[in-house]
């Protein structure tokens, strides 16, 4: 039994009157089975009427690929209708990942030749879209002779074709430039339109092109002002503007042929500027010419004025209704503003009204202009508007905003006071959308601005009073207060009078310690700023002891072992705690200073000899003097297992004995002080881990040298490895920090007490920050042995 087969009309209705998805797959799958049995009994009648049905199919996202061989058939046919389904059927089914459209090669340069143009438009329409490299090198002499058939019908499909080859094989563009010389001086819309694209694609991508049609400046000139003066037909006519499609295609080849040449560029300079001052700004048609007027202006060598005229109808957008030509306005006057900052300057009260906008993209792309218009003349004015903006900005515009004004006033400030102000509006105002490198950039500000200490202090401390809320705020003003407490209380800054009692300092950091709103890291930083005043604050400390001791059985783990270690601080060694608590020493960012004094640390480190020498073992530490007469010696090495006393070297031999041995409770004493007291130094340099500008001896990086310097400068200790030279005795005593630099390269990790060369027992409260799980065990007491170094002698 036969089944009838449907029409492509009925087959529509069906398939939209399906209900469900899986109607509708079952309409499909029994339609294709039809389709597929009818391609096999090879009705030539029926063949382009199924094909049509299966495009449909496809369409609508279903496979279709078994219809591509039928697609070659009918293209092959010499019936119109066969090959028009044929030649579609091609460029929907067939791309250059299929084999299969290499076969219609041949078919197509057949039907290229004939004479028949709605043929040669289907081959032309079918080889621009889907033709390969294989088929464009094989088909580009056909494509050149219609470049001049007398059909504009089959012209304007040719250039295209010749626009896809060049794009797909550049080597052919020799092939098409005499034509496109001829095609210049065609009057028709659509093939001057069609040669102009292709002219562009031909400079694009060949320089010989480039220079070639260099020449014909002139000419392009001339289309252009008879466009701009008589115009061409109304039919093509948009808003009053005369073919505003044709101008504009003519600007962008007037760009590409003027950028970097200044004879081209000369030519068009009268042209450019009559188009920007007749051309009307009414309509939008208008506002488009005009736009790539703007552009082409840009791009070329223009001369000043005309570049000044450019900046001025950019200026006129921004006050244009549309937001469209508004955004694009300020997306070019961004573009502007480095080659002509002073032309752009003169529109800065136009672009900080679009700041308030209620579209993000306009408000977002104001800012970006706003930011870059900022210079050392203007920037307090400039400086105030964007702060009135982060006031009242949406909340994805102001970390932009807060990081713009805080870079623009690094690079611009007129005074440090100046600078100082700006920061801590900008931390009032939006602390929280700020980078992690604020809080480190503004106490570097202030640290190294001595004679604003107390004027900085008192006005973080207004701030802080105020508001607990903004966290880098919070962190900058309890730094501040821990290091410059004491200028808080006296009360004799002539700008800033503020009657400050040291228990309201105290309770204000009570209140940040205690506050839901603070971070553990801002927690780290009162804490520490609270063990400071106990050194700058007159008076008992048995309140801030009594703080401190609290936060010892903290859950968080920083603050617990911090807090033990200073009370640790009041109770064993409350005679170092004032030189302990000094004031931070200003740490230089990382500079060429830096990076040579790490060269030359690790070339001192090359050049140490290998072969051991010799030498005696001195004293540990020598905290308080400046000599190592009264020091005593430590005891003679044991080195077998069995032996109970912490050694301090692991040689390989034992030297011979230097007086009178120490007791075991001696040496581990004396290790675990010096352990202490670096740790309880390096704990006050870093206030906490994250980013802190005194944080470089917690993590090791270019300026590990001068922290160290620093960090060990009040403690003279005995160097435990130094390098030998010929003829050389005991060495002096001098400070470690020195040897370090010597000894241990420069490296991204945290410094171990080895690297000190020190080997002492202790507990775990009281250890290096981030090596717990590497060398400690936490509620077990247990020693340590210091590991020399292959390229050191032992002394």
């Amino acid at each position: 039994m036969v089944v009838p087969l449907l029409k492509l009309q009925d087959l529509i209705q069906e398939i939209r009157g399906a209900k469900t998805q899986a109607q509708e797959r079952e309409v499909i799958q029994k339609e294709c089975a039809h389709i597929r049995a009818s391609f096999r009994d090879g009705d030539p009648l029926q063949r382009h009427r199924q094909l049509a049905k299966l495009l449909y199919v496809h369409m609508l996202g279903y496979p279709a690929h078994f219809g591509q061989m039928e697609c070659l058939k009918l293209i092959a046919s010499p019936r119109f209708t066969d090959k028009r389904v044929g030649y579609l059927g091609a460029m929907l089914l067939l791309d250059e990942r299929h084999d299969a459209h290499l076969l219609i090669t041949n078919s197509i340069k057949n039907d290229l030749s004939q004479g028949i143009q709605p043929v040669q438009g289907l081959a032309l329409c079918t080889l621009s879209t889907m033709g390969s490299a294989e088929m464009c090198r094989d088909l580009a002499t056909e494509v050149e002779k219609l470049l001049l058939q007398p059909s504009t019908y089959v012209r304007k499909k040719a250039i295209l074709t010749a626009v896809h080859m060049i794009r797909k094989v550049p080597e052919l563009s020799d092939i098409f430039l005499p034509p496109c010389a001829k095609l210049l001086h065609e009057r028709h819309h659509g093939v001057l339109l069609c040669t102009i694209t292709l002219i562009m694609e031909l400079c694009e991508r060949s320089p010989a092109a480039l220079r070639h049609f260099r020449k014909m400046v002139p000419q392009l000139v001339q289309i252009l002002r008879m466009l701009v003066t008589t115009g061409c037909s109304t039919e093509h006519s948009v808003s009053g503007v005369s073919d505003p499609f044709l101008q504009v295609q003519i600007l962008r080849l007037l760009r590409i042929l003027g950028r970097n040449h200044e004879e081209s560029s000369e030519t068009m300079n009268d042209l450019l500027a009559q188009v920007a001052t007749n051309t009307d700004t009414s309509r939008n048609a208008g506002n488009a010419v005009l736009f790539e007027t703007v552009l082409t202006i840009m791009d070329i060598h223009s001369a000043a004025g005309l570049r000044v005229l450019a900046v001025n109808i950019l200026g006129r957008f921004l006050l244009n209704s549309d937001k469209n030509i508004r955004y694009v306005a300020l997306m070019s006057l961004l573009r502007l503003v480095q080659s002509d900052h002073s032309a752009v300057q003169r529109h800065r009260p136009t672009v900080v009204e679009c700041l308030r906008e209620t579209d993000a993209s306009l408000s977002r792309r104001a800012l970006e202009l706003s930011l870059a218009l900022v210079n050392s003349s203007n920037v307090r004015a400039m400086i105030q508007e964007l702060q009135a903006f982060l006031e009242s900005c949406p909340f994805d515009l102001r970390a932009d905003c807060a990081s713009g004004i805080l870079l623009a006033a690094e690079r611009f400030a007129p005074t440090k006071r100046w600078h100082i102000d700006t920061i801590l509006h900008v931390l009032t105002m939006a602390g929280t959308h700020l980078r992690d490198d604020a809080v480190a950039n503004l106490t570097q500000l202030i640290g190294g601005a001595q004679e604003l200490h107390a004027y900085s202090v008192r006005r973080l401390y207004s701030a802080l009073a105020g508001d607990i809320s903004q966290q880098p705020l919070v962190q900058v003003a309890a730094w501040c207060i821990g290091e410059y407490g004491d200028l808080l209380l006296e009360g004799n800054c002539e700008v800033e009078p503020l009657q400050v009692e040291g228990e309201e300092v105290l309770a204000l950091l009570e209140k940040v310690l205690q506050s839901q709103m603070s971070l553990p890291t801002t927690r780290g930083y009162a804490l520490t700023a609270l063990m400071k005043l106990s050194t700058r604050l007159p008076g008992d400390n048995y309140r801030i002891r009594q703080v401190v001791s609290i936060y010892g059985s903290c859950m968080d783990v920083e603050l617990q072992q911090r807090a033990v270690e200073y009370n640790t601080l009041f109770r064993k060694y409350d005679h170092m705690r004032a030189a302990i608590l000094e004031k931070m020493p200003l740490v230089e960012q990382g500079g060429p200073q830096v990076d040579e004094e790490a060269k030359e640390s690790k070339e001192a480190a090359a050049s140490v000899p290998t072969e051991p020498q010799a030498s005696k073992l001195l004293d540990l530490l020598d905290l308080l003097d400046d000599t190592s007469e009264d020091a005593q010696h430590p005891p003679a090495l044991n080195p077998s297992p069995e032996g109970t006393l912490v050694h301090l070297l692991d040689l390989p031999c034992a030297p011979p004995p230097l007086g009178k041995p120490q007791e075991k409770g001696v040496l581990e004493k004396e290790g675990e002080n010096v352990l202490f007291l670096l740790l309880c130094r390096v704990r006050l340099i870093c206030p906490f881990p994250p980013v802190c500008p005194y944080s470089m001896p917690i993590l090791v990086g270019k300026g590990f040298i001068q922290s160290c310097h620093s960090l060990l400068a009040p403690f003279r200790v005995f160097p435990l490895f130094q390098t030998s030279s010929p003829g050389q005795q005991g060495p002096a005593s001098s400070p470690i920090s020195s040897h370090i630099s010597s000894h241990f390269p420069i490296g991204p990790q945290t410094l171990p007490p080895q690297a000190l060369g020190i080997s002492c027992s202790f507990y775990t409260k009281c250890s290096f920050p981030g090596t717990s799980s590497d060398w400690l065990s936490r509620g077990r007491h247990f020693s340590l042995k210091c590991q020399m170094p292959s390229h050191t002698t032992p002394i």
